[in-house]
């Protein structure tokens, strides 16, 4: 029995020597009871420091018999694996960040989850300064609006992905609406705000990732830095109407209540400031969807630019004169290819998108008999999540907008 004995524990140790040497390749060893074995445990001291509550039998650890100690060492990695998977989990909740960024951070810091969050701050606005020259052609319109005024402002990321996170869309729309509420335009008009514009404004955020008094570029810095993408502000207008005017809005696209992808605002006056305002919402309402889906760029025929008709004039002439028919006749096909271009691009001539048997001014005309007094359409404004960035990045040009 004892000869048994022995031989069960000489096995047992030659087991435990070869499987935990073979799991480490470090050199380091120690010695229990006469018998050497990979310091497997000690090999992970920044991380024990927060299982000591799985270790604190270690004091007797030279008092167990061989055979016990693959169990002991067995139960104190599980343990390990189970609180990394805890730390990484509550970072990741705390800061948004990649998960190999917030695992790089806590092993950098010994698990440690305070200091590893400071540590993802730093080098989340390191690598966020280094990433704003990319590409970003992505993102939100988010619109902030009251009775006589509408914001709206383009927040541009590199993908989809980021588009679609809470803390991007919550960014966004506070942009807008302070945007809003420091904006002094009295006048009637579309207004640029610029990036300049956000410079010293001062956002008062209450999100739980990204809250308290912070300027508007450190909170884009901030949340770039969680992406882990280009985020920035790219431009904004203020559309405002007089006294006797309602401002409507349409947003496409929209993953929330604000925020969309393609914008359409319109306002609507009443000449003797009778303000029908169920009647005005409503058409001025589908007026700004139709403006998202026909997008017109001039409001009037009259407001059409000689160079633009000009040009239009020169390419239905070319394409008339290849029919090889008199002068007289590429006349008349120009006149007549000319009144089907003011129905593409003219607001008033556009067929209207929810009944094309009449077109917008026949909308506005109907709208002047029922609320009993002339109506007008003061401006309107499309815009859409990056168009023309290719083109603004080739060849550094400001786009013109349609008014």
């Amino acid at each position: 029995m004892a000869f048994l004995g022995g031989a069960k524990r000489s096995l047992g140790t030659i087991l435990c020597n070869r499987v935990l040497s073979g799991s480490c390749n470090s050199t380091n060893t120690a010695t229990t009871s006469g018998h050497k074995f990979s310091t497997l445990v000690s090999k992970r001291v920044s991380f024990a420091q927060a299982t000591e509550t799985h270790v604190s039998v270690a004091p007797n650890f030279a008092n167990q018999p061989s055979g016990f100690v693959p169990y002991l060492r067995r139960f104190s990695v599980e343990a390990s694996s189970a609180d990394q998977m805890s730390l990484i989990k509550q970072l990741r909740e705390r800061t948004s960040a990649p998960i190999k960024d917030v695992k790089a951070a806590l092993v950098n810091c010994n698990w440690d989850i305070e200091a590893a969050q400071k540590d993802l701050r730093k080098r989340g606005k390191v690598l966020a300064s280094k990433k704003s020259s990319r590409t970003a052609a992505e993102g939100l319109l988010a619109l902030a609006k009251n009775e006589s005024k509408a914001c709206l402002v383009e927040l541009n990321c590199e993908t989809d992905f980021v588009a679609r996170n809470e803390i991007f869309q919550y960014l966004a729309l506070s942009l807008a609406k302070q945007a809003l509420l420091v904006n002094n335009t009295s006048q009637p008009g579309m207004f640029p705000v610029g990036p300049e514009n956000f410079e010293n404004l001062t956002l008062n955020l209450e999100h739980p990732k990204i809250s308290g008094e912070i300027t508007a570029q450190n909170a884009i810095t901030e949340v770039a830095a969680m992406m882990g993408e280009n985020v920035r502000l790219r431009r904004g207008y203020v559309m405002s109407t007089s006294s006797r005017g309602v401002v409507s809005t349409y947003l496409h696209t929209s993953p929330q209540p604000g925020l969309g992808r393609i914008a359409g605002i319109l306002t609507l006056e009443v000449e003797d400031g009778n303000l029908q305002l169920d009647s005005l919402q409503q058409v001025g309402s589908e007026l700004a969807m139709h403006v998202v889906a026909a997008k017109p760029l001039f409001l009037t025929k009259e407001l059409v630019s000689s160079d633009a008709l000009e040009a239009e004039r020169e390419v239905l002439k070319s394409q008339a004169e290849s029919t090889g028919k008199s002068q007289m006749a590429i006349e008349k096909m120009v006149e007549g290819r000319l009144r089907k271009y003011y129905e593409d691009v003219v607001l008033m001539e556009q067929k209207f998108v929810k009944n094309d048997s009449i077109n917008v001014k026949a909308i506005i005309d109907n709208l002047s008999k029922e609320v009993g007094s002339t109506v007008t359409v003061g401006s309107f404004f499309r815009m859409e999540v990056g168009e023309g960035i290719q083109r603004l990045e080739e060849s550094s040009q400001p786009l013109a907008q349609a008014v």
